[in-house]
């Protein structure tokens, strides 16, 4: 099982949507909203180099936005 981190904002569309396709593969993962936990906004910014959500972490690689393929292929998931 992949280590898998997601940074989210509640109002975040592609936050949820990457929420429902961990949720349609059974993929367990660790949520941390942002704009209510300064340290996790300070960690994600620090991983990212950037503001923007979702920034997922899987294992160590970054993939920043709701890159569906990328996410796919990092977690093993076959279409």
């Amino acid at each position: 099982m992949k280590n898998v981190t997601i940074y989210t904002t509640p109002t975040c569309v592609y936050c949820k949507r990457t929420k429902a396709f961990f949720g349609e593969h059974n993929v367990a993962y660790t949520e941390k909203n942002v704009a209510s936990d300064s340290a996790a906004r300070e960690e994600m910014i620090k991983k990212s180099e950037q503001m923007g959500v979702p920034v997922i972490d899987i294992d160590g690689t970054i993939v920043v936005g709701f890159d569906q393929p990328k996410l796919a292929e990092l977690l093993d998931i076959k279409a």
